[in-house]
């Protein structure tokens, strides 16, 4: 017999009956029922429950067990009696009776419990992270990974593309984030750059005659860390194509995306149709660049209803040039209560508040109002129907701007009893982040969100320039290496109207896709940098390599990059990318099982030619 086991903790079933067999794992959990010991064993594939009773000749060995104790025991498979069986567990019809059991690895107390669903200080999960991984949820959402990963692969391959790997040690490329820098010993003063994506390379391919690349690629960057990203390094299926256009791209990645969600998605549906959706139209309907489309709301311009009205904040707002008022339309939302929950949702997100307008039926108050009657008296004409009956509009808003306009935006919104809307003005890039997140809120709390099913949305159109509001200069928004929709001439004309043909691919409020049609002519790259203030000489020096191999017979190119990371946290439904990560970093960009980063000895620096100076 194999000196650690004949099976795995999920292998036996009644088949098994009468067989002896060893397992190893760890305890998972002791139970002691009236003097027999009952053990779950845990493996990677499962539990198996083992009991010994006082006449086994391992018993003394068993009493003294504790949780996460690896151990190896020999027994005998029986049958448990049908009143007994789990079926929660494949092994649930079986239990193994003990006749040796050898500690292979005793265990200290327990910093953490890996038995059941507590929740511990993610300081504590990071530092025993190894402790972590044992729990069930995080197994499986390794294995999710694992599976997932495999799947992709398969998918391209399918699809005839080529793996191949890109350097990790490279030179420094602004990429939109900071370089991790590397010094080298041989060239002192001089430094690599790992790289934040193999950006540069995957075009070289291009360029060296590859049709199709992927591969899995590590990526590194030194970023400031949230929910959904990693502060230093992440995963992206990284791919690459010639002679293409966008809707190529689109063609390509979709039918392999769809396959991953549908395999994986835990029975949730996968929209098939995938909207194509301007940057800008996106950034005035959601508020973002990553819409939720399980989501149905879609703010609307409203500025007309509100200028020259009796509401002098948005009226003198609108006098401003550049300004708008948008309203996010909140059906079903028609309650002073969630109005005001939403104003003190603003309030905390650091505006004054935020408008609202809401529409109920008459009541009697409002009529006595109106009349300058009691509310008795107003009652008793509703009743009688001497007072019209219906809707009407309340709140702050309504009453300053009358009726007639209340009324007009209710039409435009598409509103009636029993919904409302909020309203936000400004120049639009100041206030949409925070419309978009009240979207979102409105969405979660009203229950408008569809939660069983994977929503897609490409954003295209994004625009490659933006001017700083303070200097006025005209500077990449978006990513460089994209060709600009129109090619040459659309350099000629205002900057500012200049779309790149870049786009990304959103699901359920997260990016997940990035991509372009790259500039592959040098004489367009060099003009689209010097309107950035990037002369020719300065190109050639960043990205040499690239525009060097331009020059010898550059093909049409284009591709994207899928979030590897981001795909399994949907797929697991977790709200934070580390609980998909094996071994991640805490916010604070540290690791804390491996004590990194941590302080270089003095000989590892002189052998670098480096010196650490102090910060104050």
């Amino acid at each position: 017999m194999h000196p650690y086991r004949s099976h795995t903790c999920a292998d036996l079933s009644k088949d098994n009956v009468g067989e002896k067999v060893r397992l190893s794992g760890w305890v998972h959990r002791v139970r002691d029922h009236g003097g027999i010991l009952f053990i779950d064993l845990r493996d990677h594939y499962g539990i198996t429950q083992v009991l010994c009773d006082p006449d086994s000749a391992a018993f003394a060995d068993a009493e003294k067990l504790r949780s996460e104790w690896c151990i190896r025991i020999d027994g005998e498979v029986k049958a448990r009696a049908d009143d007994l069986v789990n079926n929660k567990i494949p092994t649930g019809e079986i239990e193994v009776f003990v006749r040796d059991i050898e500690v292979l690895g005793p265990s200290k107390e327990l910093p953490l419990q890996v038995f059941g669903d507590q929740e511990y200080p993610e300081e504590t999960r990071l530092r025993y992270r190894y402790l972590d991984l044992r729990r069930e949820k995080m197994q499986a959402n390794m294995v999710l990974r694992s599976d997932v990963v495999s799947s992709i692969r398969k998918r391209m391959w399918d699809r005839n593309f080529k793996e191949f790997q890109t350097p990790i040690i490279t030179a420094s490329s602004p990429e939109g984030a900071r370089d991790f820098l590397v010094p080298s010993r041989l060239h002192p003063g001089k430094f690599y750059a790992l790289p934040q994506a193999p950006q540069q390379f995957k075009q070289l391919l291009m360029v060296s005659g590859f049709d199709k690349y992927f591969q899995i690629a590590p990526c590194f960057r030194d970023e400031d860390p949230r929910a959904d990203r990693s502060p230093t390094d992440f995963y992206q299926l990284d791919l690459e194509m010639s002679f293409v256009e966008q809707q190529d791209v689109f063609d390509t990645i979709q039918p392999v995306l769809t396959g991953i969600f549908e395999e994986f998605g835990g029975g949730k549906s996968v929209d098939q149709e995938w909207p194509q959706i301007s940057y800008k139209d996106a950034a005035l309907w959601y508020g973002s660049d990553k819409p939720d489309l399980r989501n149905p709301i879609k703010m609307q311009v409203v500025s007309e209803h509100f200028a020259g009205s009796g509401f002098a904040i948005f009226a003198k707002l609108l006098e401003q040039d550049g300004t708008q008022i948008r309203a996010i339309p909140a059906p079903t939302g028609g309650s002073r209560k969630f109005c005001d929950r939403m104003n003190a949702f603003a309030q905390k997100e650091g505006l004054p508040g935020m408008g609202y307008i809401f529409w109920r039926e008459k009541t009697a108050d409002s009529v006595a109002q109106e009349l300058g009657i009691t509310v008795n008296e107003a009652q008793a004409k509703l009743k009688a129907g001497e007072v019209e009956g219906g809707m009407e509009a309340a709140g702050p808003l309504a009453k300053n701007i009358g009726p007639e306009r209340t009324e007009a935006i209710r039409q435009q919104l598409g509103l009636n009893v029993g919904d409302a809307a909020f309203f936000l003005g400004g120049k639009p890039k100041a206030f949409e982040g925070v419309a978009g997140r009240a979207r979102n809120v409105i969405g979660a709390e009203l229950g408008l969100t569809d939660q069983s099913r994977f929503a897609f949305a490409w954003i295209v159109d994004f625009p490659i320039y933006e001017k700083d509001e303070e200097t006025g200069k005209i500077d990449f928004e978006h990513n460089p290496f994209s060709m600009p929709q129109g090619g040459m001439d659309a350099l000629m004309g205002d900057p500012l109207e200049v779309l790149g043909y870049q786009y990304d691919l959103a699901c359920n409020g997260y990016e997940l896709v990035s991509g372009a049609i790259r500039n592959h002519k040098p004489e367009i790259m060099f003009k689209a940098f010097e309107i950035a203030g990037y002369g020719k000489d300065e190109v050639e020096k960043r990205f040499g390599g690239m525009v060097n191999a331009f020059q010898y017979g550059a093909p049409p190119h284009g591709g994207c990059a899928a979030g590897i990371d981001r795909i399994v946290m949907l797929l697991a439904e977790e709200a934070n990318i580390r609980e998909v990560i094996l071994f991640p970093m805490n916010q604070r960009a540290e690791d804390l099982m491996m004590n990194a980063p941590s302080e270089p000895q003095p000989d590892q620096l002189m052998e670098l030619g480096l010196r650490v100076i102090p910060q104050d």
